[in-house]
This record gives C-alpha cells, sequence and structure tokens, in this order.
C-alpha cells in the first residue's frame, strides 16, 4: 500500500489526525478494531509522539475510544453519521446562501461565476480531483460571501467530515454534469439575488449530495 504524503503546512500531529481521520471514516479502520501506536508510526515513518496526539484528538472527536489496559479502537463512521452531516450541512448552508443573497457586492459574484467557469471545464474532462477542490471552494465562498465569521467558524467545525463526503461522492463519472448543473443553479439564483430560489437550490443540491453520498458508501462497505 503507497503512503500518504505528509505536507508541510501543518503540524505533523495535524497532518496524522488528517491521514487518520479519513482512514476511520472510509471504512480502512473498520469499527473495533484496534489502533497499534507503533504500528502506525512506523506505517507513516513518524515518532510515537504525533501518532499519541492524533489519538488524543480523534477521542475528542468520538472516532477512536482508548479503553485503559487495553488500547485505542476505532468507533468507524456510520451511516447515520453520513446523514447527520449533510443533516447539519443543510440547515448550516441555506442559512449561509440567505446571508449571501444579502451581502454579497457584485466582485463577489463576479469571482463566483469564474469559478463557476472551471467548475465547468473540470467537469467536461473528468479531472476528479480538480472538481474536488473547486466543489469545496465553491461553497467556502458562498459561506464568505454572507461576511459572518461565525457561518465561518461552523464550516471549519466540520469540514473534514463533508471533504470525505464529498470526496465519495465524487467518483462516478455519470454523476458530474448533474453536480455541476445543481452548483450553476445555486449561482443563477444569487446572481438574481432570489433567496427563495437559493435556498431551495441549496437544499435540493445538498439532498442530492446525500443520496449520492450514501449510495457510494454502501458501495465501499461492500468491497
Amino acid at each position: 500500500m503507497q503512503h500518504e504524503k505528509l505536507a508541510g503546512e501543518a503540524s505533523l500531529a495535524e497532518e496524522v489526525t488528517e491521514i487518520l481521520r479519513a482512514r476511520i471514516i472510509n471504512g480502512e479502520y473498520p469499527m473495533g478494531e484496534k489502533l497499534i501506536e507503533s504500528k502506525i508510526a512506523k506505517d507513516l515513518k513518524v515518532s510515537r509522539t504525533p501518532v499519541r496526539d492524533a489519538f488524543k484528538q480523534l477521542s475528542k472527536e468520538q472516532l477512536v475510544e482508548y479503553i485503559p489496559n487495553k488500547g485505542c479502537f476505532a468507533k468507524g463512521f456510520t451511516m447515520r453519521d453520513m446523514s447527520d452531516i449533510y443533516a447539519v450541512r443543510s440547515s448550516v448552508e441555506q442559512l449561509a446562501v440567505t446571508w449571501a443573497v444579502e451581502n454579497a457586492g457584485s466582485e463577489d459574484l463576479a469571482r463566483l461565476w469564474d469559478h463557476l467557469v472551471l467548475m465547468s471545464f473540470y467537469t467536461e474532462n473528468n479531472f476528479y480531483e480538480k472538481l474536488l477542490k473547486a466543489n469545496e471552494d465553491f461553497h467556502n465562498m458562498i459561506y464568505l460571501m454572507t461576511k459572518s465569521r461565525f457561518i465561518v467558524q461552523v464550516l471549519k467545525s466540520y469540514q473534514d467530515y463533508v471533504h470525505i463526503a464529498r470526496k465519495n461522492t465524487l467518483k462516478k463519472e455519470a454523476d458530474l454534469p448533474a453536480i455541476y448543473a445543481e452548483h450553476e443553479k445555486i449561482y443563477k439564483a444569487l446572481e438574481a439575488r432570489n433567496t427563495e430560489r437559493a435556498v431551495e437550490a441549496v437544499r435540493i443540491h445538498l439532498e442530492n449530495s446525500r443520496t449520492r453520498a450514501e449510495e457510494r458508501w454502501i458501495e465501499i462497505q461492500k468491497k
């Protein structure tokens, strides 16, 4: 198995945490599997300290459980977790797009349009990884358009989980045009300053995203 790359932008403990979080959410570490500190450190070619720190953070997130005298165990990521993430995200993003309609300037909308054009290019050429990043940036831009620092903080609190769910969603080539079209509808509603249309476009997009993510989740569990 090829090791994940450890980028230098965040602390080593944060990078290890991100890798282990992704492995747990993706089911690479099944529920109940014992996570051996020394083995993970060797696998990632790091000391045991950042692995230990990662365990502490993941324990706070309830993705792992430490049992005294036994060790650390993966708690897994369930279909219910996936559904809950999208329910929370839908509520927050419907509020965010409402505030974006009220507060976005013409320059904000111009940047969002330019970004949508880029997403169209990635969609037409099936550039999955680039589209994944562009998809995230599109939603982040809407959060910033609200002019609310609190909305941005809410996003950050669950962004890692959304990233994994979104990454799974974008794996089907046949879904990419529909995903792009959903983003285009969100943009057009924002451009028209139509709050009702914008909220409905976000609601439909996230409901479809939840369905696609859950279908992909079932596929992963069958492997």
